[in-house]
């Protein structure tokens, strides 16, 4: 898994498992050193529109955004929405992946985020699949 994905998947998270991960990442970690306290502002959301691939603005949404430095290592992460500890907790977690620490640990939490979306993705696809409609080719 690299960065990006990582960063998404924690995005992702619950609050409380995020929160929770960081908190036994500090008991055995000194305390990280915050580059960038949580803040909270707005982030212009840009999609693609998928057949003729154009680009446009969708609209802004409230985010919240932290950077930290663990053993050496920076960590960062934005989430949306104003939860401050949570923001700070993932960008924590990126830290210590960074810096070696509790790799497996944020890994299996990612990989748990990720059943969950595609969970959530099949359930709405199967709600969906009764309304396609199919034409017949001529």
């Amino acid at each position: 898994m690299n960065r990006e994905q990582r960063a998404a998947l924690l995005a992702a998270a619950e609050p409380a498992e995020v929160i929770e991960l960081a908190d036994a990442c500090l008991e055995v970690a000194p305390p990280p050193k915050v580059l960038v306290s949580p803040e909270v502002g707005c982030v212009s959301v840009q999609v693609r529109e998928p057949i003729v691939r154009d680009r446009f603005l969708l609209g802004d949404v409230l985010a919240c955004r932290a950077e930290v430095e663990l053993d050496g290592a920076r960590g960062w992460a934005m989430r949306l929405g104003d939860d401050r500890a949570a923001a700070l907790a993932a960008a924590i977690l990126d830290a210590a992946v960074e810096s070696g620490r509790a790799r497996a640990e944020v890994e299996q939490l990612c990989a748990r985020v990720a059943e969950r979306q595609r969970l959530a993705e099949d359930t709405e696809w199967a709600e969906l699949a009764p309304t396609i409609v199919e034409f017949e080719e001529l």
